[in-house]
């Protein structure tokens, strides 16, 4: 494909001298000489095997197969700006770049965004998500949620959730197929695991006390909205954390088989990086995170509070 492609500055030089029918005026946009500019589209005549202008004493005009070449080279142009505008828009219009998990950007930042854009209409902002670290898009990014006890080096953090999480299921499950009723019951069903949490199934049955069960049976997904979806499907029981869990239990479409919330010590922190120059809107879209995380409904277990079920049954 590259051998059959001509040059860019070849094509840049034709169109810029197609529309201004002079090498001279063409030379001046683009920055270059008139005899660069020339020499250029000689070039692409060369490269085609056809002349594109009529070369005239005081002017130039466009050749029949160059004025049917012409709005194909610019069709290319126009595409190439609409792709990297749709891709690096964001970006090229000083857009303030937050990203964060896939389950909490969806479940968690877009339901109360909207809220933000009304109060600050002026700041744009480039939500987008990851599902584990993307170093590669690092330098693109302004500020970041991550998951985990908020010490990271070289990033300054604030908490923004204060998590617990508990087994979520499909009312389904509790009509079709073994009982679960007891935590007990969960060696029968099918354990529904989130790649990349330090605490897990194994947290969740040392903390209620349960014998028995293998922490380790059952699926893994990526994140938690497959999870979500799969359990809701009816195909296990999920571990809900409770920044996330909300719209599923609202909706009825997962329920709590047994009410034993468990706290966490890891949680979503808002993070950017130290010693790095800021978005100039990046305290306003940290404030307003920080405000939210206050609004929203959250437990605030202390780290101190020993793990046993009798004292979830009070959570």
């Amino acid at each position: 494909m590259a051998q059959k492609l001509p040059h860019l500055t070849w094509l840049r030089a034709f169109e810029a001298s197609a529309r201004h029918l002079s090498f001279t005026s063409a030379a001046a946009e683009l920055n270059l000489t008139q005899a660069a500019v020339s020499k250029q589209v000689k070039l692409l005549e060369q490269f085609l095997g056809e002349p594109l202008f009529e070369r005239r004493p005081r002017s130039l005009a466009l050749t029949k197969i160059g004025a049917a070449y012409l709005p194909k080279v610019r069709d290319g142009f126009d595409r190439i700006l609409s792709g990297t505008e749709e891709v690096f828009g964001g970006r090229l219009s000083d857009a303030l770049t937050l990203r964060a998990p896939v389950g909490f950007a969806v479940t968690w930042i877009a339901p109360r965004l909207r809220r933000f854009t009304e109060a600050y209409p002026d700041c744009p902002i480039r939500l987008i998500s990851s599902v584990w670290d993307e170093a590669s898009n690092a330098p693109r990014v302004d500020m970041e949620i991550r998951y985990g006890t908020g010490d990271w080096s070289g990033l300054v953090s604030d908490r923004l959730t204060w998590e617990v999480f508990e087994p979520l299921c499909a009312p389904s499950l509790l009509s079709n197929g073994p009982p679960l009723v007891h935590p007990n019951d969960l060696r029968h069903h099918q354990l529904l695991h989130v790649l990349g949490y330090e605490e897990g199934w194994s947290t969740w049955l040392r903390s209620a006390g349960v014998d028995g069960v293998n922490p380790g049976q059952g699926m893994q997904f990526d994140n938690s909205l497959a999870v979500f979806e799969f359990a809701a499907a009816g195909g296990g029981v999920a571990l809900g954390r409770s920044s996330m869990s909300g719209p599923m239990l609202d909706s009825g479409r997962l329920i709590r088989p047994f009410h034993l919330p468990v706290p966490l010590n890891e949680a979503f922190y808002l993070t950017a990086p130290s010693g790095r120059a800021v978005h100039p809107k990046a305290g306003l879209l940290r404030e307003w995170l920080l405000h939210e995380a206050e609004r929203a409904p959250q437990r605030r277990p202390s780290p101190l509070t020993p793990r046993h079920p009798q004292r979830m049954q009070s959570l």
